[in-house]
C-alpha cells in the first residue's frame, strides 16, 4: 500500500512539474533585454509578429518561407521580404518609448514618405478597446535609433508596432527605461483575414505603415489581417495559389485586377480561384474588381480596359456560383475609391483618403463573416 502511495505522488509531482514548465513556456515570452545607459531593450525577432501567414518565413519579418523561392516569380519573392503588413504586440506603462530600427533597402520612394517606405507606426488600445494612433519613427538612415513616443501617462496599454511597408526589417529592439514593466505579446489566435493583392494592398501610398486597407480593416475588426499585396506583380499565378491554400484563412480577399491584363484575368482568374476552393471548401472569397483610375474619365482606353477586366472576372464569377460554388462575393471597382477623383496620389495609388474608402467598403462584408 505505502509503495502505491509513493508511485501516485510521483506521478502527482511530475504532472506539476511538467504542467508549470508548460504555462510558463506559453506566458513567459517576453525576451531578457539588454541593458543600456538605463534602457532596456527588447529584441523584437524574440517573439512572433503578427501578420504571417506562415511560421517558418525566411526570416522573422518577411513574408514567405524560403521554400516557396522556386515556386513564385523573382519579382514576388524580391517583393516578399518588404515586411508590409507585420506587426509586433506589447504592452508597457512606459511613459517613453524608443525603438532601434535597421533596414536593407533604399529609405523612400517618389510617390511616399519615408514613413510609410521605411518607418515604424505605432497604434495604442485605448480604455473602450479601439485602436488609435500613438507615434512614429523617422528613418534617416538604414540603422537608427530614434523616439517613437514620450510624454505618455504611466498606465499599462496594449500597442501595436508597424513594420514599414516597401524596406526589409532586419533588426528591430524596442526600448523603456528600465525600471518599466514591458511584456510582449503573441500574434492573435482568430483566423485571419488574407489579402491578395496589387501595390494598393502592399501599402503604395499610404503615409505611414498603419494606413494601409488591410491595416484599417485589422484595427476595425480587431482581427489579424495578412498582407499579401506585391506592388505589380499579383497577378492570379497557379503557384501562388497553391501557397495561399497552405493558409487557414477566416476570409480570403482576392484584388489582382489592377496589375492584369483583360486576357491574363479570363486565363487565370477561374484556376487560381479553384485552387484555393479545393483546400478551403467553405472559406468565403472576396473577389474585388480594379478600381477606377481617377483620371480614367479623360482616358477611353483606360476605360476600355477596365470594362474588359471586369466583364471577364464577372463572367467567372457567375460561372462559379452558376456551378454551385458557395460563399463568393462579388465588390464591384467602380466606386472604391471614392466619385470625386481625390482619392489617390498619381490616378492610381491611393492616399490615405483612398485607403479610408476602400476600407469603408470591404469593412461591412467582412463583418458578416
Amino acid at each position: 500500500m505505502r509503495k502505491q502511495y509513493y508511485q501516485y505522488l510521483f506521478l502527482f509531482l511530475v504532472f506539476v512539474v511538467c504542467s508549470t514548465v508548460v504555462f510558463s513556456e506559453e506566458v513567459q515570452i517576453t525576451p531578457s533585454p539588454i541593458l543600456d545607459n538605463g534602457i532596456a531593450w527588447y529584441d523584437a525577432a524574440k517573439w512572433s509578429c503578427e501578420g504571417r501567414g506562415w511560421n517558418d518565413t525566411s526570416t522573422p519579418f518577411t513574408r514567405l518561407p524560403e521554400r516557396a523561392k522556386e515556386h513564385v516569380t523573382v519579382p514576388v519573392w524580391n517583393l516578399s521580404q518588404c515586411s508590409a503588413g507585420l506587426i509586433i504586440r506589447f504592452k508597457t506603462n512606459a511613459s517613453k518609448i524608443q525603438v532601434r530600427h535597421q533596414v536593407a533597402g533604399n529609405l523612400s520612394m517618389p510617390h511616399m514618405t519615408t514613413v510609410g517606405v521605411s518607418g515604424l507606426d505605432l497604434y495604442a488600445k485605448d480604455k473602450e478597446g479601439y485602436w488609435r494612433w500613438a507615434g512614429l519613427s523617422k528613418p534617416t538612415a538604414k540603422k537608427y535609433e530614434d523616439t517613437i513616443l514620450q510624454g505618455v501617462s504611466q498606465e499599462m496599454r496594449e500597442y501595436a508596432l508597424y513594420l514599414p511597408l516597401y524596406n526589409t526589417t532586419t533588426a528591430l529592439s524596442i526600448g523603456v527605461a528600465e525600471k518599466d514593466v514591458f511584456e510582449a505579446i503573441n500574434p492573435s489566435a482568430k483566423k485571419p483575414v488574407f489579402y491578395y493583392g496589387t501595390s494598393i494592398t502592399h501599402g503604395c501610398s499610404a503615409s505611414r505603415p498603419g494606413m494601409t486597407v488591410s491595416a484599417i480593416l485589422g484595427r476595425r475588426l480587431d482581427t489579424p489581417v495578412i498582407n499579401f499585396g506585391f506592388s505589380g506583380n499579383a497577378k492570379m499565378e497557379h503557384d501562388l495559389a497553391k501557397i495561399i491554400s497552405e493558409v487557414d484563412a477566416s476570409v480570403f480577399i482576392f484584388d489582382s485586377l489592377p496589375n492584369m491584363s483583360p486576357q491574363q484575368v479570363k486565363e487565370r482568374a477561374e484556376t487560381f480561384i479553384r485552387e484555393v476552393r479545393k483546400s478551403h471548401p467553405d472559406t468565403p472569397i472576396i473577389l474585388v474588381e480594379d478600381r477606377t483610375f481617377t483620371n480614367a474619365w479623360l482616358k477611353p482606353d483606360v476605360q476600355k480596359t477596365h470594362l474588359e477586366k471586369r466583364k471577364f472576372f464577372r463572367d467567372t464569377y457567375e460561372k462559379l456560383t452558376a456551378e454551385g460554388m458557395k460563399n463568393l462575393i462579388y465588390v464591384e471597382g467602380q466606386h472604391l475609391l471614392g466619385d470625386d477623383d481625390e482619392g489617390t496620389i498619381d490616378s492610381s495609388h491611393p492616399t490615405d483618403l483612398g485607403m479610408v474608402r476602400m476600407a469603408n467598403i470591404l469593412e461591412p462584408i467582412l463583418r458578416k463573416y
